[in-house]
């Protein structure tokens, strides 16, 4: 699977803005049984999704079903290197998906549960946020 990047954007360049408090949306598990939910608020860029998918996958060998409730839609630039001050902003190099505490980054369903805790376990070495393992609420 390709790296993910957005098919249009509204800005070609946005500025970093912050990434502050906890989630508002995407706080619970709604198409799995278990969730990869984050603690911190972070930036994760599309080749960290794509590790960590890699790995679930990997471990799960094309069994159950997988869920990435997150997308990087934000543009990161940066400047060549050995540029002087001035000449403007960079261009943009990769993608990002500014990740809030209590986010839930992926679901993962159709598997027993020591599966899906050792999945995620892996899954959750590959992103730069701290992660904790959730269960679906029955309700």
């Amino acid at each position: 699977m390709a790296i993910l990047v957005p098919k249009k954007t509204p800005h070609r360049k946005v500025r970093k803005g912050k990434n502050e408090g906890i989630a508002t949306r995407l706080t619970s598990v709604d198409f799995g049984d278990w969730g990869l939910m984050s603690l911190d608020n972070e930036r994760v860029n599309s080749k960290q999704i794509e590790a960590a998918r890699q790995a679930i996958t990997r471990y799960i060998k094309r069994g159950g079903k997988i869920w990435i409730r997150i997308f990087p839609h934000t543009p990161v630039t940066k400047k060549p290197l050995d540029v002087k001050m001035g000449g403007g902003k960079g261009e943009p190099q990769f993608y990002v998906a500014k990740v809030k505490a209590g986010t839930v980054m992926f679901e993962i369903a159709d598997v027993t549960e020591e599966q899906a805790k050792e999945a995620l376990r892996l899954a959750s070495h590959k992103l730069p946020v701290r992660c904790k393992i959730i269960k679906k609420e029955e309700f």
